[in-house]
């Protein structure tokens, strides 16, 4: 809800709008998915969320999914992840490639918060690429943040260890 107050012919007006912020949509899901895979994407298939997968995603996420599955995309070695997760207080859309168990590509599909939208850009995104997992299921390498946006930085973060955590389960079935 967004609340305005302004003096109007000698009274005070409060205007309220009841229609949250819109999200800004940088690349379709289809679009994505077509680039992801050159052309014509696969079949989605889904990861069960059950025992251990089950722990090891609230672990990651640092909160309980909402979700029985994961919906993603598979073709050789390489997967596809269209995954969301709250910045301060909205979703955030991310499309993310894994290949051969490392990140090749993460695109910030839409954004809906106030702030922390620099995470869109690819002077961020590009940290993440070759990135794996280690022992800890932690990124094996430092993700440099952006000020003013830490909570946004913190979402991609987690969303980049999901992706390659559940990469690494679908690879093991």
């Amino acid at each position: 809800m967004i609340f305005c107050i302004t003096r109007w012919g000698g009274g005070i007006l409060l205007a309220l709008s009841l229609f949250p912020a819109q999200a800004t949509v940088y690349q379709s899901n289809e679009a994505f998915l077509s680039a992801a895979f050159e052309g014509e994407p696969p079949s989605p298939t889904f990861v069960w969320l059950r025992g251990e997968i089950k722990k090891s995603v609230e672990r990651i996420l640092g909160h309980p999914y909402a979700g029985l599955r994961i919906r993603y995309w598979s073709k050789g070695q390489r997967t596809a992840w269209i995954l969301e997760e709250i910045g301060k207080e909205r979703p955030i859309t991310t499309g993310i490639i894994i290949d051969h168990g490392a990140i090749k590509h993460v695109r910030v599909l839409a954004f809906r918060e106030s702030r922390g939208g620099e995470v869109r850009h690819d002077f961020f995104t590009r940290q993440f690429l070759e990135a794996k997992l280690n022992s800890d299921e932690k990124l094996d390498r430092h993700i440099d943040g952006i000020t003013g946006a830490t909570l946004s930085v913190n979402a991609l973060k987690r969303l980049a260890r999901l992706a390659l955590y559940l990469d690494g389960e679908v690879r093991n079935e």
